[in-house]
């Protein structure tokens, strides 16, 4: 008489296995979550709102250290030159900043004079963040009409605050965390997370349910 799985880990097991492979991504890649959703276009075309992107470590091996579009043997991330980091601004609320860094800048520097003057809306001394308070980087969305510097989006950024870089984009994966982060901010983050347990619990008995009428007979 063949042995069989106790009825109840067919619904558990499918959720188990996704938090398996998201735990070990993100050992991985040396970051946690491993992975962000684009909520926004400003990196159109390289990544679309919805996509999923797969972060690493800015200083993970085999990656390497950080690099901008500026370096003249910069490796090409999601379209373009350079790496696209996720940076977020310490005291200001909002979601991080999905952007690719520019060119590096040294503290004291007038950075607009290596800037492109079509990225600009002032000169220096009209810039809240120029000259540069410290070392740090320029940062762009590869859509926007402006550096992050001089739309008044962040200052300068520093590499203490970048939390990852971009390795890949999955096309419309993220919109389940976009759909998730909606519905938590309207109803919740607890009534959210009982359906989405629930809605684990439904996906897997179902897909236990469809493995079991196609597995062979079992033998007696």
């Amino acid at each position: 008489m063949s042995s069989r799985r106790p009825a109840g880990s067919g619904p558990i097991a499918p959720a188990v296995a996704v938090v398996l492979i998201a735990v070990l991504l993100g050992a991985l890649v040396g970051t946690w979550p491993p992975f962000v959703a684009v909520e926004s276009g400003s990196m159109t075309p390289g990544v679309e709102r919805g996509d999923l992107v797969v972060v690493t470590a800015a200083d993970r091996a085999p990656w390497g250290d950080l690099s901008t579009a500026a370096d003249a043997d910069a490796p090409t991330r999601l379209g373009g030159p350079g790496d696209v980091v996720v940076y977020a601004v310490p005291g200001v609320r909002g979601r991080p900043v999905f952007h690719r860094l520019a060119f590096p800048v040294d503290a004291g520097e007038d950075w607009t004079d290596r800037g492109d003057p079509d990225l600009l809306a002032a000169d220096c001394a009209e810039l809240a963040t120029c000259p540069a308070p410290y070392d740090g980087y320029v940062t762009r969305g590869d859509a926007n009409g402006l550096y992050d510097q001089s739309a008044g989006i962040a200052p300068v950024v520093p590499e203490e605050w970048i939390a990852g870089k971009a390795l890949f984009a999955v096309p419309n994966l993220g919109w389940v965390r976009v759909g998730v982060d909606a519905a938590a901010a309207r109803y919740g983050g607890v009534a959210t997370g009982v359906v989405l347990v629930g809605l684990a619990g439904l996906v897997g008995g179902v897909g236990a349910l469809l493995i079991g009428r196609v597995r062979p007979g079992d033998r007696r």
